[in-house]
């Protein structure tokens, strides 16, 4: 019986030793992924990442947007499975609740009385090469100004056309 449980003991010391950590290899902080090399659906290098993403979600992940830390999470994946940044053209449609992650820290504080937990993303996404669009839409239907948002994102006319500009131009549709 003590050589089962002995044995038991080290196979699980053992598995937890082989377990992957959490990483955030390139947009560092944010979007944090584990790394398994021996399952399908990896990073193709020889694809042009040409994507969409629709933010549009209030909820939060790791204190930040969902929807900007999937993108942050997708970046790191394929960094990690060795696609190059050249290769990788993000665009994200910010709209509904999400509007207001896209705050610059003045107005955030104004509204919920603490600093917008998204800007440094925001800037790390946007240095990275992530055009962020705001729906003008979105901002009017909620009292926002252009100089309320943050310098990491730009106005758009709506969501709906950033998303159908970018979809016809053959980029895929992140929701």
């Amino acid at each position: 019986m003590r050589n089962v449980i002995t044995i038991a003991l080290l196979c699980l010391t053992s598995g937890m030793m082989n377990a992957q950590e959490w990483t955030t290899p390139i947009i560092e902080g944010y979007g944090r992924i584990k790394q398994f090399n021996d399952v399908a659906a990896q990073p193709d290098t020889s694809l042009e990442y040409n994507i969409v993403f629709d933010v549009k979600d209030d909820r939060e992940l790791d204190g930040v947007n969902i929807g900007l830390f999937k993108i942050a999470r997708l970046i790191n994946m394929l960094g990690t499975g060795g696609v190059s940044q050249d290769k990788i053209h993000i665009v994200a449609a910010v709209h509904g609740g999400a509007t207001f992650a896209a705050l610059n820290d003045q107005k955030y504080k104004e509204k919920y009385n603490k600093a917008n937990p998204n800007t440094e993303l925001l800037q790390l996404l946007r240095d990275y090469g992530v055009e962020i669009y705001v729906c003008a839409q979105a901002t009017a239907s909620r009292g926002i100004s252009a100089d309320d948002l943050n310098d990491n994102t730009e106005l758009g006319l709506s969501a709906m056309m950033v998303l159908a500009n970018y979809e016809l131009k053959g980029y895929a549709l992140m929701p």
